[in-house]
């Protein structure tokens, strides 16, 4: 494959990951309807794990031992904690809304990329960085009635976990393959996940809607897997600066799915704050950062 038609191709995998990630917020916003947060959250994982395992059994490539905990680490944070936040944080608000929260995550995923690996961003990242959660906020109590909201909250503490699991990750592709980090994040946390959908089942969860279960089915393979094939494998096929740039997208991706999916209103104040807060992660990104030991 030519150079031009191997970036080319990294650029639209990487732009349908991130639209299979943006369709995570809607997507389980449909999943309550029949469905508890935490069974979402165990059972969205005990998909993706069946998956895993497939893929993992084709290659047959083990894990080394130092790298178990790291991948262990990053599957609590990925396949468990952010998910389980974030279904509780639809419970009581709009997919849309916590769109707009998320889109913080690439600023988030950089400064911790930048305190673990001993690095110094500069004043205009940090002033980015700043600015970008003050506005975050302010859209928050806006939507909430000058309160926080339950929602609010647990969706703010998701996101730090979110990205520190996103740095975890990329670490570890310095030793595997993108994809078999979360293969093996997957697996490792199983007995959690599978133990975890055991013990939150409900006799309701016998009878739910087909769109609660073709929702569950998306955040299992798609947001939960193949998603982090298409991007790690975007990554690798285009570059980490250029295809990471897509990231950008991800809010307005789910801004859109929220009204199609599940008819939110999408006013155009939400947009502003949206492209407002996509407008410093850009900022932000391209700010310098001084490397640790330069």
């Amino acid at each position: 494959m030519q150079p031009k038609q191997r970036e080319l191709t990294g650029f639209f995998l990487g732009l349908l990951a991130v639209m299979m990630f943006a369709g995570s917020a809607p997507f389980t916003r449909m999943a309550l309807e029949s469905f508890s947060p935490w069974f979402i959250t165990f059972g969205r994982a005990a998909l993706a794990t069946f998956g895993a395992v497939i893929a993992l059994m084709i290659v047959r490539r083990p894990i080394g031992k130092r790298h178990r905990f790291p991948a262990f680490a990053a599957g609590v944070l990925l396949v468990i904690v952010f998910p389980g936040m974030m279904a509780l944080a639809f419970k009581t608000i709009p997919a849309s809304h916590g769109g707009v929260i998320m889109g913080m995550l690439p600023i988030l995923t950089a400064l911790f990329a930048a305190l673990i690996d001993g690095d110094r961003p500069s004043p205009l990242f940090w002033g980015c960085t700043i600015l970008g959660g003050v506005l975050v906020a302010a859209f928050a109590l806006r939507e909430s009635g000058f309160q926080f909201s339950t929602g609010d909250i647990w969706m703010f503490l998701a996101c730090p976990f979110c990205s520190l699991g996103y740095v975890i990750s990329g670490k570890l592709t310095r030793h595997m393959t993108g994809w078999e980090v979360i293969c093996w994040a997957l697996v490792l946390v199983s007995p959690i996940t599978f133990i975890g959908a055991w013990y939150v089942w409900e006799p309701r969860f016998f009878s739910p809607t087909p769109s609660a279960i073709w929702a569950l089915m998306y955040l299992g393979f798609f947001s939960m897997l193949l998603g982090f094939f298409a991007w790690n494998i975007g990554l690798g096929m285009g570059g980490i600066a250029r295809v990471g740039q897509v990231q950008l997208l991800q809010t307005f991706f789910t801004l859109g799915l929220s009204a199609l999916l599940v008819g939110e209103k999408i006013g155009w104040d939400t947009i502003a704050f949206a492209g407002a807060v996509v407008a410093l992660v850009a900022i932000a990104r391209r700010a310098p950062i001084e490397r640790h030991g330069q």
